[in-house]
């Protein structure tokens, strides 16, 4: 028999050590690459503290009504933790530390889960992320089309939130803004969720690191090479005139 969640009697408690995690596989390749790469420019940046919980497709748990939940997102940003754990499987808010300040949902060929406003048990995503958790920030992205939503949290209920005019949505609580950006990275090419910091610089990859600094290697070769090409020129030029540069250079160091 279903159960229908009316009131919310909610508490929190651990992962019971009997409790089943669902172990369905992720379902496309694409979402761990998303969610790793939200990461990546965010730890290269120096952001991730050791007190921060960022993770991906990982248990987040509440008991309702007696009914124990637990909700994977692909990917969330918990502000502080109370003690730093190596190998964590789940994570029960307020019992071991802040809710999530933002759960980002990937859209699935599951039509209309990360939607889910279901209040029956189990309950949906939006449900459980609204009205349970309480998470101020929820995002749901479209990789396929490049459509980003922007759920705030505003007197309980989750608001659409539109974009500033580059795009991208500002969030306080990390000091970034968020967007959408299309390229390729580990031979995916489409839509991509990245970080700008608040002057509008694109927090980068490591491979985009590598390209910056292989440039600019490439850019101070290139500079050296045009030098010693203006010295040659000014050499053929005084030996031209009857001059010789070595005189030149020894009346200087003389002088």
């Amino acid at each position: 028999m279903v159960a229908q969640i009316t009131t919310l009697d909610i508490c929190w408690q651990p992962l019971p050590d009997n409790f089943k995690l669902g172990d369905e596989p992720v379902e496309n390749t694409g979402q761990p690459i998303l969610a790793g790469a939200l990461r990546e420019s965010l730890e290269i940046s120096g952001f991730i503290q050791e007190q921060m919980l960022i993770a991906s497709n990982f248990a987040i748990c509440a008991t309702v009504n007696g009914q124990f939940i637990a909700k994977a997102p692909d990917w969330l940003y918990i502000p502080r933790v109370n003690e730093i754990v190596g190998d964590r499987t789940s994570y029960t808010p307020h019992l071991e530390g802040e809710i999530p300040a933002i759960v980002m949902e990937f859209l699935s060929q599951t039509e209309g889960e990360e939607y889910s406003s279901k209040r029956t048990y189990p309950p949906g995503k939006w449900f459980f992320y609204e009205q349970i958790l309480q998470v101020p920030i929820y995002i749901i992205f479209d990789p396929d089309g490049g459509l980003l939503e922007f759920h705030q949290l505003e007197n309980g209920r989750y608001e659409l939130k539109q974009p500033d005019e580059n795009g991208r949505h500002w969030i306080a609580t990390i000091g970034l803004y968020l967007g959408t950006w299309r390229g390729t990275k580990e031979g995916r090419t489409g839509y991509w969720l990245r970080w700008w910091d608040e002057s509008g610089n694109l927090l980068p990859w490591a491979v985009e690191m590598v390209e910056q600094e292989r440039q600019r290697a490439e850019q101070e070769k290139q500079r050296a090479e045009q030098e010693r090409q203006q010295k040659e020129r000014l050499i053929a030029y005084l030996q031209s005139q009857g001059i010789d540069p070595n005189s030149l250079l020894t009346d200087e160091t003389e002088g």
